[in-house]
């Protein structure tokens, strides 16, 4: 699928509406729009996780690396998420990327290898600590929001088959790897302290 983009602005949205890949005009405020939208606003936290992670201090190499392979990883399957959000089913082109299967699989490898070695949680995780955790905190708590839009959508509209099971892996891998970056940059993980406890 060529991508040719020479225009930043067409003045095709003054009035309210934009385009799906097929070219239907749709309200911007409605909720296969906010579907993307929200997958969008995800990616540019997923971004501010990545830059700080190639910035942050006192981290060996091998877990930076790791960091990042995965977060760009991500960021690429969420151009995918919402590319398969904005068309319709009957205009999906044979060799547009969507989320398939293979990704979802793909997240749960993920998440398995990156648990691996965490200490077992006593309580809830309060979202915090340092730069690189706190951002994918925020990451999985917009994602959570993606999948309860995504829902709404789903509900009505026909989706990717594996749209919602794709946000619903990628919220969890994100407080993994919250939870990893907590331990690979040194910083104490703070735990919910229930009234009763204290």
């Amino acid at each position: 699928m060529p991508i040719r983009i020479n225009r930043v602005y067409t003045r095709g949205g003054d009035s309210g509406e934009t385009s799906l890949v097929g070219g239907q005009r749709i309200a911007k405020d409605s909720v296969r729009i906010e579907s993307y939208g929200t997958v969008d606003e995800l990616n540019a936290v997923v971004g501010l996780a990545r830059t700080a992670n190639r910035t942050a201090p006192a981290i060996s190499a091998g877990d930076r690396a790791r960091i990042e392979r995965i977060l760009d990883r991500i960021q690429n399957e969420l151009f995918h998420l919402g590319s398969d959000l904005a068309t319709l089913p009957a205009d999906r082109h044979p060799k547009q990327p969507v989320i398939e299967r293979r990704h979802v699989q793909a997240l749960e490898k993920t998440i398995d290898a990156f648990n691996t070695g965490l200490p077992e949680l006593s309580s809830f995780v309060l979202p915090g600590g340092g730069e690189v955790s706190v951002l994918l905190h925020h990451a999985r708590t917009v994602c959570r929001r993606a999948e309860r839009v995504v829902t709404t959508l789903a509900r009505d509209k026909v989706i990717g088959a594996q749209c919602l099971i794709y946000l619903n892996r990628l919220s969890d891998l994100f407080f993994v790897l919250s939870r990893f970056a907590s331990r690979a940059y040194g910083e104490a993980e703070t735990l919910w302290e229930p009234a009763g406890s204290r």
